[in-house]
């Protein structure tokens, strides 16, 4: 039984809130101090020290399987998390994920961060996560290490991908629940846009796809949400690539046709041009908008996931985007479920890109946001996976075309190599 609290009172409404970002600072600073101290490797060994320790947490209480962080079947999350009474917090529930990548692959890249390694074993995710799920005001912070293998781009390291992108606390946020139907989420967010979640764990594919290297992936800013019935709504204001500044503006409208059928729109775009350009941060995507178009059905052993989205970047030459470009995409995601144990997932997509045309050739450069201005990529993976309550391995295979593709913008340590071909396994525990 989920222990009751009191929250009439406006006192308590006040220490409550006051204690919950007590102990949210608390926990960033001594993460921070652990990190500096430990240096690179700092978030990939609090991650798994953080997870692995949950393994022998028997003394306290378990809950139901929790709607965050978000998971894609076959994968399924812990069916009895861990759960502490903290008091005026209420429950505080603690899951994670302690997983192992290995790799082998064709065309390896000349990437500085990928080791340029053809076959490479890592750590996929170290990862914790502490929430609150009622009252008023809640909190999600998702704490720990992650790799992000992607189709089309170079793999890089559980460390580099930590410290490159989103750090040691990916997400966290502060959730205002003034209604059963509203809420309010402020922090560190999970996009809106895509099919495809950012950590391994969360999806069918252990690697994310072409369709997804185009989406923001987390974003800090501002996020309403309502609900209501099959209908939910989201709106964002917040940093799209994780530039550091306000300009993109998100949302989401999400209808459940019925109790197997769910259409989504989802889209965002900047609204204010931004310079800011990094590793996680692309300038042209960051300085663009795109739209999805999402199609989910689930009955039984069988999930198919077809969706459509096309981007877009207008020219901008004082950001040195000297042209416009575009894509325009589609992709099917499957999961058939054999047993209870063993599924086999699938997924195939075709990507095509267009740029503008230069004035003057000699002095501009069209704007690229795949393999060359006007290329294309095709890609198809099969994921068979078995999970025995919190314990899972899959294994993998991916190939990924390339056509009309620019030198140097490809597969290999030249970059003119057209094609690359990928065997993955993962194995872990879900806690």
């Amino acid at each position: 039984m989920k222990k009751s609290i009191n929250l009439t009172a406006p006192a308590l409404r006040f220490a409550s809130r006051r204690l919950k970002e007590s102990l949210i600072s608390r926990l960033a600073y001594i993460i921070k101090r652990v990190c500096t101290s430990l240096g690179r490797r700092g978030p990939i060994i609090i991650g798994l020290a953080c997870g692995l320790s949950l393994t022998g947490a028997a003394s306290i209480a378990c809950a139901d399987a929790l709607a965050t962080p978000s998971m894609t079947a076959p994968l399924a999350a812990n069916q009895s998390p861990a759960a502490y009474d903290v008091g005026a917090l209420g429950k505080v529930y603690v899951t994670g994920q302690a997983t192992f990548l290995g790799m082998t692959q064709t065309s390896r890249s000349a990437s500085p961060y990928s080791g340029n390694s053809a076959s490479l074993l890592d750590v996929g995710n170290g990862q914790i996560e502490l929430q609150t799920t009622t009252g008023p005001v809640q909190f999600y912070v998702q704490l720990g290490a992650y790799a992000m293998p992607t189709l089309g781009a170079p793999y890089v390291s559980v460390g580099r991908t930590t410290t490159q992108t989103f750090g040691p606390a990916p997400v966290a946020y502060l959730k205002l629940a003034p209604t059963p139907d509203v809420s309010i989420q402020l922090g560190a967010l999970p996009t809106l846009i895509g099919a495809e979640y950012t950590f391994t764990f969360q999806n069918m594919n252990i690697e994310r796809g072409l369709l997804w290297n185009q989406e923001p992936a987390t974003s800090r800013g501002v996020q309403i949400n309502y609900s209501h019935g099959p209908v939910l709504v989201s709106a964002s204001l917040n940093d799209g690539f994780y530039s550091g500044h306000y300009s993109w503006a998100s949302g989401l409208a999400s209808y459940a046709i019925d109790a197997a059928s769910t259409l989504v729109v989802a889209g965002g775009a900047s609204v204010t041009p931004v310079r800011t350009s990094s590793y996680v941060t692309p300038l042209a995507q960051n300085n663009g908008g795109l739209v999805n178009l999402i199609y989910s059905y689930s009955k039984g052993p069988l999930s198919i996931n077809p969706y459509l989205q096309f981007t877009r970047v207008n020219a901008d030459p004082a950001l040195g985007l000297m042209t416009s470009a575009s894509t325009s995409s589609g992709a099917v995601l499957a999961k058939y479920s054999f047993t209870p144990e063993f599924s086999l997932a699938a997924r195939t997509e075709y990507i095509r890109s267009t740029s503008g045309v230069c004035a003057t050739p000699a002095l501009c450069a069209p704007t690229t946001v795949l393999f060359g201005a006007r290329s294309a990529a095709w890609s198809y993976t099969l994921t068979p996976t078995y999970q025995k309550g919190r314990y899972f391995a899959r294994a993998e295979v991916s190939s990924t075309r390339i056509s009309a593709l620019s030198g140097g913008d490809g597969f290999g340590l030249s970059g003119r190599n057209a094609g690359q071909t990928r065997a993955l396994i993962e194995c872990g525990v879900l806690l």
